[in-house]
């Protein structure tokens, strides 16, 4: 019997990781890739479309904050370079953003000058993947003689209709 709970205990295990994930994280991307957030030598732009972003993936921002921030900023603003009205602003020179939604996100450095000449940001976040397809929770264990159809049972015209499974012996 043991045997039998530790069977389930382990593809119920396994299930659930499959629904819900263990320590389920997203994509780090490192802006800018080994350069960072900088004013000069990155193309922002190719950055963001050789890359695929979602909810849950996660931005770092590496910079000199002495000479940059990151300001995130609405579309209009974006187009203008305009840092006077942030829907946030990161100033320490390593910071981590957290993707929660989809859709555009707009990212630019609020020092003036730095996002006309290129220092800005824009990508399309996607919803979370669905991940894998869960496999069906196991039922009872069958002898190789049993079979997946209903069988007639005295329960099958009870008031649920539920088809009904006959079970084999035990391998035990």
């Amino acid at each position: 019997m043991a045997l039998i709970n530790s069977k389930y205990f382990f593809a119920s295990l396994i299930i659930l990781v499959a629904l819900f994930g263990v320590g389920v994280e997203g994509t780090v991307h490192k802006v800018g890739d080994s350069s960072g957030w900088t004013m000069m030598g990155v193309d922002y732009q190719a950055w963001a479309s050789s890359r695929t972003f979602q909810v849950g993936d996660s931005l770092v921002f590496e910079y000199n904050n002495e000479l940059h921030d990151v300001t995130e900023v609405t579309p209009h603003d974006f187009e203008l370079c305009d840092q006077s009205n942030p829907l946030a602003r990161y100033q320490t020179g390593s910071d981590t953003v957290t993707l929660t939604k989809p859709g555009f996100q707009h990212f630019i450095c609020g020092v003036p000058g730095h996002c006309d000449i290129g220092q800005k940001l824009d990508i399309l976040v996607f919803p979370a993947s669905l991940g894998p397809v869960a496999a069906p929770v196991p039922g009872p264990v069958r002898s190789p003689s049993s079979s997946m159809s209903p069988s007639p049972s005295p329960l099958a015209d009870s008031p649920t209709n539920a088809p009904q499974f006959q079970m084999g012996p035990s391998p035990l």
